[in-house]
């Protein structure tokens, strides 16, 4: 087996039989922020198997403070973040099958990403895609390692479906609108811890299985210096998830626009493939165009911009008005 593995296979709770498991393992990782990429760091350093990562975003100035795997080279060319993370990562380790996908999960595809998946890890910042990757997980039967941090403070549970309750079960179907580090902050020493603690449980329920994990939320604040422990509690009676077998997020309409939590943006889900090509030429007299192989982005003025994904999605940054994306799509874009 690879020298580079070798500590790892000396930790008594690993050995080489469980450093075998982990190269057999599969791990999705959701979101390749903050999160994401400590957890994405910690999985294809300890040899995970095949490590898939899905994210919508690109690399910006902002993101350089807390996501750790991305540069300034990055944020300038506006590389998709699951591309710069496989670029990065793939230089790391080349024995690690890695997966970059430019999406937006969603009810139309959440089943195949978590297909053939042993482990879903959380690396989002939103309440409804938290929601959603746990009714998926929990249809599949495949664990949820759930992860939060804003401003000093984190949170983090595995909830694994036929075992503990779900994440529909601890938070409820409240909507979202809670603080984001986007409105109020957060610093970077958080986000290694809990995404540290989502990869430890990850590595134990791998190597030994759900009888090794911590049944426990784990609260921390790393500015007060507090910690808590709560047990996770039983699933509900009337949980959809755990009582009925039904899969509400799975269910949902897909929004055909959506304001993205505190980043002053609006995503509207396009009908239609976009030739980026084709498009830089016709945006070209609107305003300043930048194009990669993976995106278009087009100033509008006003702090306003365009970015344009092949999928059809487009994002219309420096406003959460869905009115004023809506005309700014219709006006520069087209039905």
């Amino acid at each position: 087996m690879d020298d580079r593995y070798s500590r790892q296979r000396l930790f008594a709770p690993i050995g080489e039989v469980g450093q075998l498991r982990i190269r057999q393992a599969r791990v999705l990782i959701v979101g390749m922020g903050a999160l994401g990429t400590v957890l994405a760091n910690h999985m294809v350093r300890s040899g995970i198997g095949t490590v898939r990562m899905v994210d919508r975003d690109y690399v910006e100035p902002s993101n350089l403070q807390r996501q750790m795997l991305y540069d300034e080279a990055d944020a300038a060319a506006c590389q998709p973040k699951v591309v710069a993370a496989r670029d990065k990562l793939g230089a790391v380790n080349s024995e690690v099958a890695l997966e970059a996908h430019i999406a937006d999960v969603g009810p139309h595809n959440v089943g195949e990403l978590l297909q053939g998946m042993d482990l879903v890890l959380d690396g989002t910042d939103n309440f409804q895609t938290r929601l959603l990757l746990s009714d998926a997980c929990f249809r599949c039967g495949i664990p949820f390692i759930y992860g939060g941090a804003v401003r000093a403070h984190g949170m983090t549970a595995i909830f694994i479906p036929g075992r503990t309750c779900c994440y529909r079960c601890l938070v409820g179907a409240q909507e979202g609108g809670g603080p984001t580090c986007d409105t109020v902050g957060v610093i970077s020493p958080i986000i290694d811890i809990i995404a540290s603690f989502q990869a430890v449980e990850a590595l134990k329920y791998i190597v030994a299985g759900h009888g090794a994990v911590r049944e426990k939320l784990l609260t921390l604040d790393v500015w007060h210096d507090q910690r808590f422990d709560m047990k996770l509690p039983p699933a509900r009676e009337d949980c959809p998830v755990c009582a009925r077998h039904a899969y509400p997020a799975l269910e949902e309409a897909e929004p055909g626009a959506v304001t993205l939590c505190g980043r002053d943006s609006v995503q509207i889900a396009g009908r239609r493939p976009l030739d980026l090509a084709a498009w830089a030429e016709r945006l070209a007299s609107i305003g300043d165009v930048q194009r990669n192989p993976y995106l278009l982005r087009v100033s509008l003025g006003q702090d306003e911009r365009l970015v344009l994904f092949p999928d059809g999605r487009v994002l219309v940054q420096g406003t959460t008005d869905l009115g004023r994306a809506q005309a700014l799509y219709d006006r520069y874009i087209g039905s």
